[in-house]
């Protein structure tokens, strides 16, 4: 039988290949292309049928590293491999990937994954941001209730004794003391606010989120800010809290227009709304067939490399008077719609991207 019929007849049982975002090529024991998948095309800029039936080495910078892995599993050597290098794109260009080899479902048929670095580094962090804010959000819940009772009893105690003194200077001590026992338990109040409210679902309009945002900044910052919409009108509406969503981009866009301090005073602070659709991508370890893309992108000074990567951690914030809350807030938000919030930042330009799947 010749090898391209062995090829085509085998295609059909790899189309599931084709739904996945990462980079698919199953190969046989002597490195011939039996099936590259959508991904892989896109990645190389090459088309599968000029992929099938050539040997796949010659899409790697070093094409031995690939036939030793490939010598290895034929002899039963390992199960599974792994180990990074550099794909050859069609216009010569380099990507760095993690390899993973793997026996296929059939004798002498190899499964090779390949994985951008850059996206292995995103879904590591996202991992990360995960986990962290399932911590913070057992910590935060047990600090605060551990916080709100004895601060009952101080703001009392200090009711108490300010009925009983009749010094002047006493009294106002103690209504310092009642004072900072307010404003410490609206920080806490705060802090249990996610965990309090229930999730009320319905039509969201993402759209329609953004201009109540946008109104709400620009009724608080009317001059020198300049807020501009790049919509996708296409996107669907999806079931989800419109409240909620509506906080959490306001926290992100409250922040951004409050680090264009700077920009505002010299009249070129911008803010950019942009909506998109995102295509069978991976967040929170699943993947999703669409996902709303939401970008706050602003023209300030960018997040300081010292918080960079704790940004969403709660407590922690750049600004001179923060409560380090909006962020994690907004992450908490999100993330009840199944969704995640990154944020690539440089100085003159910061992009806070929420993610949500889509029906």
């Amino acid at each position: 039988m010749a090898f391209g019929k062995k090829a085509a007849g085998a295609t059909p049982r790899f189309q599931p290949f084709d739904l996945l975002s990462t980079l698919i090529a199953v190969v046989s024991t002597n490195g011939s292309v039996l099936f590259a998948n959508a991904a892989l095309e896109d990645a190389l800029g090459t088309s599968r049928r000029t992929l099938e039936g050539s040997q796949f080495g010659a899409c790697f910078h070093e094409p031995h590293v690939l036939r030793t892995a490939i010598d290895g599993a034929r002899s039963n050597d390992f199960a599974t491999l792994r180990y990074e290098a550099f794909l050859r794109r069609v216009n010569h260009e380099l990507m760095p990937v993690q390899v993973t080899l793997a026996q296929g479902d059939k004798s002498g048929e190899l499964v090779i994954e390949m994985s951008p670095l850059e996206q292995q580094v995103r879904q590591d962090r996202e991992e990360r941001l995960l986990d962290q804010a399932q911590a913070n959000k057992e910590l935060i819940r047990n600090l605060a209730h551990e916080i709100k009772n004895p601060l009952g009893g101080i703001r009392g105690a200090a009711q108490l004794l300010q009925m009983e003194v009749e010094s002047r200077d006493l009294i106002e001590y103690t209504q310092v003391i009642i004072h900072e026992a307010d404003r410490l338990q609206t920080l806490v109040d705060r802090l249990l606010a996610p965990h309090r409210r229930p999730h009320v679902v319905g039509d969201v309009n993402i759209h329609e989120v953004c201009e109540r945002v946008r109104s709400v900044i620009l009724a608080e910052f009317p001059r020198d800010l300049h807020i501009e919409r790049d919509f996708d009108v296409s996107i669907p509406e999806f079931r989800g809290d419109r409240e909620q969503l509506i906080q959490a981009t306001l926290n992100i866009v409250h922040n951004a227009a409050q680090a264009l301090a700077e920009r505002r005073a010299a009249g070129d602070a911008q803010i950019t709304f942009r909506t998109r659709i995102a295509r069978q991508v991976i967040f929170n370890k699943q993947w999703y067939r669409l996902a709303l893309e939401l970008h706050v992108i602003d023209n300030g000074p960018g997040v300081p490399d010292t918080i960079k990567d704790r940004i969403f951690y709660p407590l922690v914030s750049g600004r001179e008077g923060g409560t380090g809350l909006g962020l994690t807030l907004a992450q908490t938000f999100v993330q009840q719609h199944h969704g995640v919030i990154e944020c690539d930042s440089v100085p003159g330009r910061t992009d806070f991207k929420i993610l949500i799947p889509l029906p």
